[in-house]
């Protein structure tokens, strides 16, 4: 007998029939954790409603918004392409493209705004840079979308973190079912074999990166060796990176949730550790989906030497955890050129997104950003290759 899709808020999860599959299990840590408290305790520039879609197969975090345009962009996408976007324009090499950009970005923050554009709910949202989907059936698909749509009617219908390598199928579908696919950013895939995999010159450069360990007196060291007095380093070293150095607007982890993500086994963690010292200082943490996984915690200490080569060290850790495992890496995006030496395609990154049910007012933000992006925004993303 088939179950038909159904929606729990935060205060009815231990009413769910959690499936009984590894994915299952851990929907039901990272959501159950959740609903002990606010999100704000564990992220703290995350403001949202969590309920969970309970499929055939499958329980979806999704997350619903009104307004709260100084949120993270995992869960605004007015931060993610109006203020995230302009903070970013300093990667454009033409000063005139930079200012013309600005004054652009700017305007249209205000038809956003106008819009009331963070009215959304975002399906199968984890809080973190990319959500890795499940196997979604056509069927189960249409009805949780006409159960969102009915039980959001003024809302707009997200699913983020969509490529077409990952999730052709289902962008196809979605597009069918009237969705818009608005480009959101350039992200880099890494196989570790085949026709897509490293040349010899990427593979020369990992095995250097590699070697830096043993050069620089550093260790890989793995989860089980990790404890909960470690989390406050290393949420720091998240920080220096992802947060004073790329942007505020990225999720702003806490070593309470670095804590949770590690005793609740939500992400793998992993560190580089001086041998002489014993000082962590460089950081990871992936999980996996489908063969498919990716790294939402990643940062080293960038108060030391940049020939200390950190970055590198850390790059080169997750890459052969990836080739180990057999995982296809999805990178994100940004150190686009490091990225493609060593072997990983670029590709552009999708969010579907359906407002047709939507007064004409409430459409305009999503149907100019839509022309902006397909028009202007992908073609300077492959032209500067971010």
């Amino acid at each position: 007998m088939s179950r038909t899709p159904s929606l729990f808020d935060n205060r009815s999860f231990g009413q769910i029939d959690w499936p009984a599959t590894p994915e299952g299990d851990y929907a039901r840590r990272f959501m159950q954790a959740l609903a002990r408290g606010p999100v704000e305790a564990l992220v703290p520039n995350i403001r949202t409603d969590v309920y969970a879609l309970r499929l055939e197969n499958a329980v979806l975090p999704v997350t619903v918004n009104e307004a709260e345009y100084d949120n993270c962009y995992v869960v605004s996408p007015y931060t993610h392409y109006a203020s995230y976007a302009r903070e970013e324009l300093y990667l454009l090499q033409s000063k005139a493209a930079r200012f013309a950009l600005s004054g652009m970005l700017h305007a249209l923050g205000l038809l956003l705004k106008a819009s009331r554009f963070n009215r959304v709910v975002h399906v199968n949202n984890w809080l973190l840079s990319t959500n890795l989907y499940p196997g979604l059936p056509a069927r189960e698909t249409e009805v949780a979308i006409q159960l969102l749509l009915g039980r959001f009617p003024r809302h707009t219908l997200i699913f983020r973190s969509l490529c077409r390598s990952l999730n052709g199928e289902l962008m196809d579908r979605l597009r069918q079912r009237g969705f818009r696919l608005v480009p959101s950013r350039q992200i880099y895939l890494w196989r570790h074999e085949g026709p897509h995999g490293p040349n010899a010159k990427a593979r020369w450069l990992l095995k250097r990166d590699g070697s830096l360990l043993e050069k620089n007196g550093y260790e890989a060291i793995g989860p089980d060796q990790l404890t909960e007095a470690d989390m406050p380093r290393l949420t720091r070293l998240y920080e220096m990176l992802y947060l004073d150095k790329y942007s505020r607007h990225n999720p702003q982890f806490g070593a309470a949730f670095l804590e949770l993500a590690r005793r609740e086994k939500l992400l793998e963690l992993h560190a580089l550790r001086h041998k002489e010292s014993g000082r962590l200082d460089a950081v990871l943490g992936y999980y996996c989906r489908d063969g498919v996984m990716t790294t939402p915690i990643f940062g080293y200490d960038t108060s030391l030497p940049q020939e200390t080569g950190l970055y590198r060290m850390l790059s080169a850790t997750l890459l052969g955890i990836a080739r180990g495992s057999g995982y296809l890496l999805h990178e994100s995006s940004g150190a686009a050129q490091f990225k493609r030496n060593r072997g990983a395609a670029a590709e552009i990154e999708y969010s579907a997104v359906y407002d047709r049910h939507l007064p004409p007012d409430r459409r305009a933000g999503w149907g100019l950003l839509e022309k902006l992006l397909n028009g202007v925004g992908v073609p300077l993303l492959d032209k500067y290759k971010l």
